[in-house]
């Protein structure tokens, strides 16, 4: 059983929390049974730490488990995940410039798995998608689809490459999303909270689609508007 906060080993699961280490390492922690089963289905599970009162080796103390979780209540498991386990043909990809809210990001990644898409691509100035928020967010989701973080300048000169037409929003000047046709492959860039797209990268794409609304509201969260798009292209 670990029953100290000093051992070596709950030490370095420990910098696990922060996004340095697990840039480094290609590691996560995922809190909670049901979060660690899900990283269990999808062959991403590395290891995994019992709270002492489930009587299944490893054991960790209380003490130790609060240490390692960044929860309110120490979880009953905690287990550490292999990053980019999961590989996928590229046929329906979400591109997020800059998503900074973690609750946002979940979302995408929910509506992603409900509406078959497979490939998600992060700017480097995106919220970390492996932090403990944005983990519980995707209720394990997360496990479902292929991730990325690269320049997206670089991701749409290879997704065009593959032939994969890059679609981005507008909101006066896009074609409404429900006159569009389900299509088989496609690539569509989602901007920041308060400030869209790149318009760099907004000019790079291939066309525009819009989502037709009330007036009285200027704009949707961009987890809504993602889930709205996604849902109709996927129809």
């Amino acid at each position: 059983m670990y029953s100290s906060i000093e051992n070596p080993k709950m030490k370095t699961l420990k910098k696990l929390q922060e996004k340095k280490y697990r840039d480094q390492t290609g590691l996560f922690l995922v809190e909670g049974e049901h979060l660690v089963e899900e990283a269990k289905k999808h062959h991403c599970l590395k290891e995994v730490y019992f709270l002492e009162d489930q009587n299944k080796e490893p054991m960790v103390t209380e003490k130790v488990m609060k240490y390692l979780s960044n929860l309110s209540t120490p979880p009953k498991q905690i287990g550490v995940c292999q990053k980019g386990k999961i590989k996928k043909e590229m046929q329906r990809v979400v591109l997020l410039d800059d998503i900074q809210d973690p609750g946002n990001l979940g979302t995408i990644i929910r509506s992603m798995v409900a509406f078959h898409a497979d490939t998600l691509i992060l700017s480097p100035h995106c919220a970390d998608v492996y932090s403990t928020k944005v983990l519980r967010a995707t209720q394990g989701m997360i496990f479902q689809i292929q991730i990325f973080v690269c320049d997206l300048n670089e991701a749409i000169q290879k997704l065009k490459e593959k032939n994969i037409p890059v679609y981005g929003t507008k909101i006066n000047h896009g074609k409404n999303i429900k006159t569009v046709e389900k299509i088989s492959k496609f690539a569509i860039i989602m901007g920041n909270e308060g400030n869209g797209v790149h318009p760099e990268i907004l000019n790079q794409c291939d066309a525009y689609f819009s989502i037709a609304m009330s007036e009285q509201c200027e704009s949707l969260n961009v987890g809504v508007a993602t889930s709205i798009l996604l849902y109709e292209l996927d129809k």
